[in-house]
């Protein structure tokens, strides 16, 4: 009798416990699209993500912000396009030719996504643009960087055009202050 007690029990967990999904697909969207963006946000959250706190320079250093072009990425993207790399040539000549100044890299996200997974890939974004200027020749210890994820956008309407604008490294000259 125990024996039929714990086959039906095993019987009612099969039938009850393994009923089948139904996936539906958000319109506009290819298959296996959304499970590729589930593994790359799976991917980042499982890294730590580096502080996101800007070192004090209250009182240290004058932000000059808009010096340089910002650098625009696409969408879940944290790699240097082509057309930007001379804007980073320009901001390395820059720097080289004014030894004084840091420069503060600012990773930004449009605001899809979790808050967590936006300011990994922000500070992705900010150290691609770190490393592509250390390649040039500029000093690491001239360079710092931060992420800010979604937190400051340049633009709020839900959009494409905005999304693109939001998507960006932004460059802050950092003077010695006085």
């Amino acid at each position: 009798m125990k024996k039929y007690w714990v086959f039906l029990a095993l019987v009612l967990i099969v039938a009850f416990g393994c009923k089948q999904r139904v996936v539906t697909q958000p319109e506009g969207q290819q298959p296996g699209q959304q499970q590729q963006e589930m593994k790359a946000a799976e991917k980042i959250q499982e890294q730590k993500v580096a502080s996101v706190a800007p070192e004090d320079v209250s009182g240290k250093y004058l932000e000059t912000s808009g010096m340089f072009e910002d650098i625009l990425f696409d969408f879940d993207k944290y790699d240097i396009k082509p057309q930007y790399k001379t804007v980073l040539q320009s901001v390395s000549s820059w720097m080289t030719k004014n030894s004084s100044p840091k420069l503060s890299v600012e990773g930004h996200c449009d605001d899809r996504g979790t808050n967590e997974y936006n300011l990994a890939l922000g500070d992705r974004r900010a150290k691609a643009v770190k490393d592509y200027l250390l390649s040039l020749g500029v000093p690491s210890a001239r360079i710092d960087t931060i992420s800010y994820g979604e937190e400051k956008p340049l633009c709020t309407d839900q959009n494409e055009e905005c999304w693109s604008k939001n998507r960006r490294a932004h460059f802050v000259v950092l003077n010695k202050g006085k």
